[in-house]
């Protein structure tokens, strides 16, 4: 056999810079610790956040469209949109660690290096056109964050670590399985070299068959990553044993990773017209918007309404993939956007009200009682957690508001009215659970503790966090046009 010259310069290593950096700075974290045990973990986070900023950095230095290592891997513009919203919502999150109360699986350096290793393995998921390096990032991910819920070490956190790892599990063979079969209809793992074989192919007898058997397989495992009805089994049970940080970032970080996948695989079937995908898409869609919702509503845990409240959300997304248009895309990232900071920001509110025993339920940390007559004891928090609800709920003018508007703008330009409304039906549905929580607060009186008690675990990091998610929450209406401006130009220049 002649012997293979690989030429370095071909292989642009720069398209993986970003990944890089983060891998470097996980086994950089696990050196010092090898090196010296015991250090503060502030150390840690402060090491986590500079690497995280680099990547950040470097992501944004990359050139668009710019394809590397063997063709494998591609920065076009939306690939860059999900690394950022990833690194962002992973620096919002880290801080949260320096708590008050110390939750002991913060201490732990190996902690900080199986987060980055989680999200070098999101950046990877989103920056590939081969569905074989896609799979690679997804395994990396998920079998990183899998620990990462379990080292909370609490018998919840252990049975939600093993069911995200089951479901996990199942995704990862039904993505399998859509790999096998696009590869055995097209010889090829590379998104593009298999739309253009299909294209000459989808007039041949009998074809649809494994197309469309391809597509389901895809479009199941998609359904389990991103929690849609009926593959959301795990999510409440994990959220709730999950701690609320943790819980707060596998709601928005991991999804939209799969949605850019969904992204890039599903746009194969649509644009070849295949029949049936874009129904199912809508349905899938629109059975999770209203079943979640529906759940939310019977909800007596906060940390379990805001899990399912996620799902409905994930729902919502969906739905603008079937648009299959460039405004529907843009309007996922602006949705993700604005959703990352309304969301993590409330998931850190329970975070700071988290202590080590539940004492105000047999069960449930957050019970919605524990919340009654916030604004007379804590009027700030009470005042920052009702403005995080009612952005969740789509209220204007706060951050969400913009998002389920464009959203469903794209909906109506795609000509799908009865979806529009039914969509716009569920948001006003959701008013009610959100609302539930600001009646506790504000006119529900508080019985069980003083007020004191409620926010011990509050920390100088853990204030900064919220107030800037708060702050971005109540000022998006001035800057939504220009944000909105970039997402869809980089929508556009990735083809979309």
């Amino acid at each position: 056999m002649a012997p293979i010259s690989i030429n370095y310069d071909s292989l642009n290593l720069i398209t993986l810079a970003p990944m890089a950096v983060t891998l470097v700075g996980a086994l950089f974290i696990l050196i010092i610790d090898l090196l010296k045990s015991n250090l503060d973990k502030t150390l840690y986070v402060a090491l986590t956040m500079l690497t995280l900023f680099i990547s950040v950095g470097v992501t944004l230095s990359i050139q668009v469209n710019t394809n590397g290592f063997f063709d494998t891997v591609l920065v076009d513009g939306i690939s860059i949109l999900g690394q950022l919203i990833i690194l962002i919502g992973s620096m919002i999150f880290i801080p949260l660690a320096l708590t008050k109360k110390r939750f002991h699986e913060y201490s732990y350096p190996e902690y900080f290096a199986l987060f980055l290793f989680m999200v070098m393995g999101f950046q990877f998921m989103i920056s590939s056109t081969s569905l074989i390096l896609i799979f690679i990032g997804l395994e990396t991910a998920s079998l990183a964050l899998y620990p990462l819920i379990a080292m909370h070490n609490t018998r919840p956190s252990h049975e939600a670590a093993i069911k995200y790892f089951t479901m996990g599990a199942m995704a990862a063979g039904f993505f399998a399985m859509g790999m096998a079969i696009m590869y055995g209809v097209t010889g090829s793992l590379d998104l593009v070299e298999i739309q253009k074989i299909l294209s000459g192919r989808m007039n041949e007898a009998g074809i649809l068959v494994p197309v469309i058997g391809g597509a389901i397989l895809m479009l199941v495992a998609i359904g389990f990553k991103v929690s849609l009805i009926p593959f959301h089994m795990w999510t409440p049970d994990a959220y709730e044993g999950a701690a609320a940080p943790m819980a707060g970032y596998m709601s928005i970080i991991p999804k939209i990773a799969m949605m850019v996948v969904a992204i890039r695989v599903l746009n194969i079937y649509m644009d070849l017209n295949v029949v049936g995908v874009k129904e199912m898409i809508i349905i899938l869609a629109v059975v999770t918007t209203t079943l979640a919702n529906m759940m939310a509503l019977v909800q007596k845990d906060v940390k379990r309404m805001l899990a399912y409240s996620s799902i409905s959300h994930a729902g919502f997304i969906m739905v603008a993939i079937a648009m299959h248009s460039t405004k529907g895309y843009a309007s996922i990232f602006l949705y993700y956007a604005l959703f990352l900071f309304t969301n993590l920001g409330a998931f850190a509110m329970l975070w700071i009200s988290r202590h080590k025993t539940a004492r105000f339920h047999s069960r449930y940390h957050h019970p919605y009682e524990k919340f009654a007559g916030m604004i007379k004891y804590q009027p700030v928090a009470a005042v920052i957690m009702a403005i995080f609800m009612l952005s969740l709920a789509g209220v204007p003018p706060f951050s969400l508001f913009w998002g389920k508007l464009y959203v469903l703008s794209a909906i109506v330009d795609a000509k799908y009215y009865t979806v529009a409304i039914i969509m716009a039906l569920n948001s006003a549905i959701a008013v009610y659970y959100y609302l539930k929580l600001i009646v506790y607060m504000f006119l529900k009186d508080q019985t069980k503790v003083d007020g004191s008690t409620i926010y011990s675990n509050r920390a100088l990091s853990l204030e900064i966090v919220i107030g800037v998610a708060a702050f971005i929450t109540l000022t998006s209406i001035f800057y939504i046009d220009g944000l909105l401006e970039y997402i869809t130009q980089l929508v556009k220049l990735s083809g979309f």
